[in-house]
């Protein structure tokens, strides 16, 4: 009877740890994007992340609603895909996380620019 209550505490305890080990890292939530461009003088702007289990990524980047995104966690990392505008364009952009915060980037082909970002809690 004995064995049979360790081996089940065991198997509980190996069970929840596999659980914790399938669990992404968190990329969704809050973030304050840092798109400064002179040194010294600070340009922020919110985004917020909504992961979903299906694989759908839906929030807001730079106050725009995020449209066709997308997420997976492969290869050790956790990372974002989306599509925003600002009503000329599409901005795409893509974005890792990184330890504690967020590397990323943003496309803009009517701007002809990428830009290279970072973002924090």
């Amino acid at each position: 009877m004995m064995m049979r209550a360790a081996g089940l505490i065991l198997a509980l305890a190996l069970g929840a740890c596999a659980a914790q080990a399938q669990t992404p890292p968190r990329l969704d939530g809050d973030w304050v994007v840092d798109l400064s461009t002179e040194p010294g003088t600070p340009y922020t702007r919110p985004m917020q992340l909504a992961l979903h289990a299906d694989g759908t990524v839906t929030g807001s980047f730079y106050e725009s609603e995020i449209q066709a995104g997308r997420w997976r966690t492969d290869r050790g990392r956790t990372c974002v895909s989306f599509r925003t505008t600002d009503g000329v364009g599409p901005y795409h952009s893509a974005a890792c996380l990184v330890g504690d915060h967020v590397e990323g980037q943003t496309w803009a082909e009517h701007r002809n620019f990428l830009f290279n970002w970072n973002a924090v809690r």
